[in-house]
């Protein structure tokens, strides 16, 4: 635990800092921003599962408004020719997303916080906690975590969960933990996230 106290601690001196300020910034904007770019962010969540952060954000800027216009084949073909793992399930899922656009951001900051908005975001297929995490985070929530496999492979190498395992009761009380990081380090949890990413990848996405 010492290690990684040092280490996070170590790092708010460095350039990474300046970056990671920035993309809370980034975050920040896309809140103050309306409808059809909530869709986006949650459509890139979507991409996310079981696939790659880098890849998913390729995707991201190469479909654009795909994800609101396509029909379901055009916009799974488009997912293949760019790689994705799950071409169909996600033009699926993105498709049957669409439901909720032009009340995304209503829905969501009718809640009181992004913990109690996340549980109403996992009724859209394909979210599970951690995309559905992911998404708030990009739209501006700092109050809940990320817990991909980077970050928990971090958690156990420093001894703070004894497995990597999750389920949706076991990703709350993981949260708890980093609850526990987020006063221990004076970082909400988007800001701890991407420090603990970093330390884990030497990246700041998104």
């Amino acid at each position: 635990m010492q290690k990684l106290t040092n280490r996070v601690k170590a790092l708010k001196n460095t350039p990474i800092f300046s970056i990671i300020e920035s993309r809370i910034k980034d975050f920040e904007k896309i809140n103050s921003l309306g409808e059809k770019k909530w869709f986006d962010e949650l459509c890139f969540c979507l991409l996310t599962a079981n696939f790659s952060a880098k890849g998913s954000i390729k995707i991201q800027e190469n479909i654009g408004d795909g994800f609101r216009t396509l029909n379901e084949p055009s916009l799974a073909k488009r997912l293949a020719e760019l790689g994705h793992r799950y071409p169909n399930a996600r033009a699926n899922y993105i498709v049957l997303a669409r439901q909720h656009l032009g009340s995304l951001k209503k829905k969501v900051t009718g809640f009181e916080n992004g913990r109690t908005a996340r549980v109403w975001l996992q009724e859209i297929k394909g979210l599970g906690m951690k995309e559905a995490s992911h998404f708030l985070r990009n739209v501006g929530y700092k109050d809940v975590s990320i817990l991909d496999k980077h970050i928990l492979n971090l958690l156990f190498e420093n001894h703070l969960i004894n497995s990597i395992k999750m389920t949706p009761k076991r990703y709350v009380e993981i949260e708890k933990i980093m609850d526990k990081l987020s006063e221990k380090f004076s970082l909400d949890h988007a800001r701890l996230d991407l420090y603990l990413w970093y330390l884990k990848t030497g990246q700041v996405l998104k």
